[in-house]
């Protein structure tokens, strides 16, 4: 593995699920055609409405509209996919969520459409925004997931994140630990709180853990209350973007160089320096 073509899909999702996937399935093909190997889609790709997650909700071990999707793009376009987020009812176990509540589910496929990874959102957006919608509170309607995880892909080993999850640098950390060489963070930041933070907060995690990091964020307006920050964007190790979108649906595409990477981290070896850690537990 050396360089590997990945790509962050910016959407802006409304409240119509179809339309979503329609669009969806646009921004895949063209990142198939610009000869992306990984395809990595937004948060709330297809189901922007908190209102009705449980709804659209699927159960895990039965196929169903939004990872049948995914496995049959994946399939038709010879590409990996990591899913942005869809609802599920089910936890990894098979259990069921609990309250009529779902998880955030972040699928992986790979190139021959089968299912090879799963994350579950573990931070929860419950915060007061001062924007048009004012309060958001995601454990109204999620339950967080409670494990890490990371899969085996073309971009080597590929750290599961969303959204939220990128304020918390300890939990990239303990993915380093695990040998992650790239992040994924699909996302769907609020205009306020991604103008402030977005983009460095992305090449923080880059830098601190020496990692290629897939940030793809909605971007635009969806309702009079919501809108997005968009800026979809994909860092390099070093923390400098590669490539990125400003605002509306699009594609952001870059050529992932894993020896250059290699090369950083022999260069400045981060992870073998760090010590404080057993200082701490002193």
């Amino acid at each position: 593995m050396s360089e590997v073509r990945a790509c962050a899909v910016q959407m802006v999702s409304t409240f119509d699920v179809d339309a979503n996937l329609r669009s969806a399935e646009r921004l895949i093909g063209r990142a198939a055609e610009a000869g992306a190997k990984m395809v990595v889609l937004p948060e709330n790709f297809a189901v922007l409405d908190s209102d009705n997650l449980f709804k659209w909700g699927e159960a895990e071990k039965t196929q169903g509209i939004f990872s049948g999707f995914l496995s049959q793009q994946s399939a038709h376009h010879g590409v990996w996919i990591v899913g942005g987020t869809i609802p599920c009812r089910t936890r990894p176990d098979g259990s069921l969520v609990s309250d009529k509540r779902v998880n955030a589910t972040s699928l992986v496929f790979n190139a021959a459409g089968e299912q090879v990874g799963r994350y579950d959102k573990i931070h929860l957006f419950d915060v007061s925004v001062q924007d048009n919608q004012g309060e958001y509170k995601e454990s109204r309607v999620i339950e967080p997931g409670n494990a890490l995880s990371v899969v085996d892909s073309p971009l080597g080993k590929l750290g599961l994140t969303v959204c939220y999850d990128l304020r918390f640098a300890g939990l990239y950390s303990a993915l380093s630990e695990k040998g992650c060489d790239a992040f994924t963070i699909p996302s769907a930041f609020t205009a306020r709180t991604g103008s402030a933070h977005w983009e460095m907060l992305v090449r923080a995690r880059a830098i601190e853990n020496q990692a290629f990091v897939i940030a793809p964020n909605q971007g635009g307006q969806h309702t009079l209350k919501r809108e997005t920050w968009g800026q979809s964007m994909i860092v390099d190790p070093w923390g400098a973007v590669l490539s990125q979108l400003e605002s509306g649906p699009g594609i952001v595409v870059a050529d992932l160089d894993f020896e250059w990477q290699r090369e950083v981290r022999a260069a400045m070896p981060v992870q073998q320096h760090q010590c404080f850690r057993a200082i701490v537990k002193k």
